[in-house]
């Protein structure tokens, strides 16, 4: 059964709506390359995860996937938890209200600053992907004379069956420690100061659309937590990180209430576990499209080219993964062209381009939508071939907030400076 999310983005008539608002005047308001959100899917998307987990389980939303602020203030006014992967993120969290003792600090290279700041403001937990880190920690929480609490990430060597970018679970990728060195691992940080051992944690990968990793992932922490109890190291938690694919094309993962209720199936032998999750792309990706112009059609003997004002500098995913995205024009009702197209930007690289081989009806000056644009796609962008970039809106009903504004070509050099050369 697939996840029945909030259809924020439907057509009426001709005319793609975000919510009760026409996606074209939103172009005409606020220009185009625009991320339009929709405040209504993501707390749908949010609210499904947070009704199958009620305290003591925790749903903390991945940062990553998108940072806004105001996406992160919606989230911190449901009482969402948050896992981050920088210092920087943990400051956004904060700026946007989210409460210092609901943040999970990720990530394989926490440097000593990050560290210092997460002790200082209080935050919930460290999941520690190495011996070193382990080490760094405890150095300096036992030099600020604090506890840290910690979770250790373990990889439990699963094939997630996703694109090998965005796969974390295998012994060949770089995050976590190796499944065999993880008894040590959790006696050395029972041993030192300055640390409570809490958690196991673990994080197989991203866009997985079937239930069995995930599962055999458990299975395999569990028996870890298992063998841990029998060395009499108790574990109050186990995190199993985020991963939940979305549809994009014709993927069917599985519901959210079915993902969650298997987990919990398995924790029934465990009642003093509580289960953590990180979801990221299932709470934003299909709450979110990227709105771009059409500025020409070029015809050439094989397909057509549709050349957009949105480059892979707005939009890497397709460029880095290869990943589809749903594009199509945001008035209906247009003859199809006569060829395959391919959806390309501006940038100055042959693989910029938002979509290839599709059916598309467009012509010079309309606005095209890419759908499920709402994960990895601001946060991802970049100023390549010094491009501004886009602005956020949020919509909710037939109201529209700015949430980021466009920035200003004189921004992208504000903090360099030209050379006294001595000629």
């Amino acid at each position: 059964m697939a996840n029945q999310s909030f259809q924020a983005f439907t057509f009426q008539a001709t005319h793609l709506y975000a919510e009760n608002v026409t996606a074209s005047s939103l172009a005409e308001r606020f220009g185009t390359p625009l991320y339009v959100y929709s405040r209504a899917a993501i707390e749908q998307n949010w609210d499904a995860f947070n009704q199958h987990l009620p305290a003591p389980h925790r749903t903390c939303y991945a940062v990553k996937a998108n940072s806004n602020l105001a996406i992160l203030q919606l989230l911190a006014l449901k009482g969402a938890g948050f896992d981050v992967v920088s210092g920087g993120e943990i400051a956004r969290v904060l700026k946007a209200g989210g409460r210092a003792d609901s943040i999970v600090f990720s990530g394989v290279a926490k440097s000593k600053a990050e560290i210092e700041y997460a002790l200082e403001v209080g935050i919930l937990q460290f999941n520690v992907e190495s011996l070193a880190e382990l080490e760094r920690i405890s150095a300096i929480a036992q030099q600020r004379k604090q506890q840290a609490r910690i979770s250790l990430r373990v990889n439990p060597d699963v094939d997630a069956r996703t694109h090998p970018y965005i796969a974390t679970g295998l012994e060949a990728n770089k995050f976590g420690i190796p499944m065999r060195d993880a008894l040590a691992a959790f006696s050395k940080a029972n041993q030192l100061p300055g640390l409570q051992v809490v958690g196991v944690d673990c994080h197989i990968g991203s866009q997985l659309t079937e239930l069995t990793p995930f599962l055999d992932a458990m299975d395999r922490m569990l028996r870890l937590i298992d063998e841990l109890a029998a060395q009499g190291i108790d574990i109050t938690h186990l995190d199993m990180g985020g991963g939940l694919g979305v549809q994009y094309e014709d993927e069917q993962p599985p519901a959210v209430g079915d993902y969650i209720q298997a987990m919990l199936a398995k924790l029934a032998d465990y009642p003093q576990l509580a289960l953590y999750l990180e979801p990221g792309r299932a709470i934003v990706a299909n709450a979110g499209i990227l709105l771009t112009r059409v500025e020409y059609i070029k015809a050439s003997q094989k397909k057509d080219f549709v050349i957009v004002d949105a480059g892979m500098n707005d939009m890497l995913r397709p460029s880095l993964y290869q990943a589809y995205h749903r594009v199509e024009n945001t008035v209906q009702g247009k003859p199809l062209i006569t060829k395959p197209v391919d959806v390309v930007g501006p940038v100055c690289e042959t693989g910029d381009f938002l979509a290839q081989g599709r059916a598309l009806a467009a012509e010079e000056g309309d606005v095209l939508a890419v759908f499920g644009a709402g994960a990895y796609g601001f946060a991802m962008s970049s100023n390549y071939n010094t491009r501004v970039r886009p602005a956020e809106v949020m919509v909710d009903g037939d109201a529209a907030y700015l949430i980021r504004e466009r920035e200003e070509l004189e921004q992208l050099w504000q903090h360099e400076r030209l050379a006294d050369f001595k000629c």
